[in-house]
């Protein structure tokens, strides 16, 4: 395992920032997003928080998620608001969404069209 620790896998979550001519950014999240890569979600979104004052989540490629995955978002919404920033997140798969209705987590998130939802 060429870099990685012995103690630590490869992350499951892939991550892009795309920032966008109007002043916000798309980060687009792939593979899965277990409890090992909360802090890599939390540290990638935050970093935007002093240069845009709109962060878009595009789970597009967001395979699966956890408990941990789904406490992520719920306190990257909380960050967001604080810091004065608004965070949505766009293209949720049936399965994701699903998780986030069965956990009334969709009640903190404004209905942004058909696919997307506004933190």
């Amino acid at each position: 395992m060429s870099g990685i620790s012995p103690n630590r896998l490869p992350s499951a979550l892939t991550l892009e920032a795309v920032p966008q001519a109007d002043g916000s950014v798309i980060i687009k999240c792939g593979g899965k997003l277990f409890s090992s890569d909360t802090d890599e979600l939390h540290f990638e979104v935050k970093r935007w928080f002093p240069k845009t004052k709109r962060v878009v989540l595009d789970l597009t490629d967001l395979a699966q998620l956890d408990s941990s995955g789904l406490g992520a978002i719920a306190a990257l919404y909380i960050s967001a608001k604080s810091a004065g920033v608004r965070l949505e997140m766009i293209n949720l798969s049936k399965r994701v969404r699903d998780l986030f209705s069965i956990t009334n987590l969709m009640t903190l998130f404004e209905p942004y069209g058909q696919h997307n939802i506004r933190m």
